[in-house]
């Protein structure tokens, strides 16, 4: 074979004379997906791929045939077609962030000008726009435990609610727990990142840790194992602690589980004037339908603002679910101001008197 069958031909150059592929907006984008592959989460990879197919799509459709030709104008002209289709500003605040982290990364590899990263400007957003204040409230959770502990204790939905809500963990880590990952005795969970078994963390190897139970949330989880469990592997010959006839349950089945485990109906009246006998809503498929039952997401929202309203530190809290205390002041922070008076200030309140420890004589 000859030494000119190995030369591929590449267009265009880049200002110093390195040669530079005229690449297409799709191919570009699809070149920036398989790094993000690499050193990023699925869901967070596939986040981005939703942000972005639009643009590419619309670049597509404008006749921009490489990624060089794009200027400020178009991306002015994008942003201004997806207001005039209604798009809310969150989610186009999202959609134009990860456009300028696509362009930053054309760029530094020379596919399109240094500057023009910086003509990607996301719409401002009010604070509150940031955070979904749909959320497990404590004083539910509660009634949803008791509601367990007397009438189905142990039972999967039982097991699922108790973990998620004294942990406040994502629905992925949770899924990926092995029976293995849980020490009864010594009360306490870890959660281990296994990408390459399916069962990933969000943040890596950084989602990896520790964490502590409290003895009654170990006795439902043996509970669970021991009456309810199906004896199942998943594809690897792990054995997963919440299984099944199928073995691992799938992000869809937890989800699902956790509709059903936390509608009012289960410890009071259908607050929507509905019966449970007869109602679509606990049907397995519709559960996600019902106005009040809520999703993993909402119970670890609810989760991480009781503990916090508890008293845990910030610091602890955002050790435990993982995420930063910025994010977590952002995102799930949210103590109406009824729960900051009562628990958050109580004991300074308390010290208001005239008694040698501040309270009443």
């Amino acid at each position: 074979m000859s030494e000119s069958e190995y030369q591929i031909e590449i267009g265009g150059e880049a200002d110093g004379g390195d040669r530079v592929p005229d690449l297409t907006p799709r191919e570009a984008f699809e070149r920036w997906m398989g790094r993000l592959r690499a050193s990023k989460a699925t869901s967070t990879v596939t986040s981005y791929h939703y942000q972005l197919k639009l643009f590419v799509e619309w670049c597509e459709e404008e006749g921009i045939a490489t990624i060089g030709e794009l200027t400020g104008w178009d991306i002015e002209s994008y942003e201004t077609e997806r207001r005039n289709e209604g798009v809310e500003l969150l989610s186009l605040n999202k959609e134009f962030r990860t456009l300028r982290l696509f362009l930053e990364y054309c760029a530094r590899v020379e596919l399109v000008d240094d500057d023009l990263p910086e003509k990607v400007d996301p719409p401002d957003v009010p604070r509150d726009a940031h955070v979904d204040e749909t959320r497990l409230e404590h004083g539910r959770a509660r009634m949803l435990l008791d509601y367990y502990d007397e009438h189905d204790y142990g039972s999967r939905e039982h097991a699922l609610l108790a973990l998620a809500w004294y942990v406040g963990a994502r629905l992925g880590g949770i899924r990926g727990l092995d029976l293995d990952d849980y020490d009864s005795d010594d009360a306490y969970l870890q959660f281990i990142h296994r990408p390459s078994e399916k069962t990933p963390l969000k943040n890596g190897r950084d989602g990896e840790r520790a964490v502590g139970l409290p003895r009654h949330v170990c006795d439902t989880l043996d509970a669970y194992i021991a009456e309810h469990r199906e004896e199942k592997y998943d594809d690897y010959g792990r054995r997963p602690l919440f299984t099944t006839l199928n073995g691992r349950m799938s992000q869809n089945s937890v989800r699902a589980r956790m509709y059903l485990a936390t509608q009012p109906c289960l410890h009071m009246e259908c607050p929507h004037g509905n019966e449970r006998e007869g109602c679509d809503y606990v049907d397995y498929t519709h559960g996600s339908k019902c106005p009040s039952s809520r999703s993993p997401h909402q119970v670890r929202t609810g989760s991480i603002t009781w503990q916090l309203n508890r008293g845990v530190p910030i610091e602890v809290v955002a050790e435990r679910v993982n995420t930063s205390v910025r994010v977590l002041k952002r995102h799930y922070d949210q103590p109406t101001k009824r729960e900051e008076l009562e628990e958050r200030r109580r004991e300074y309140v308390d010290r208001l008197g005239f008694g040698e420890s501040g309270g009443e004589e």
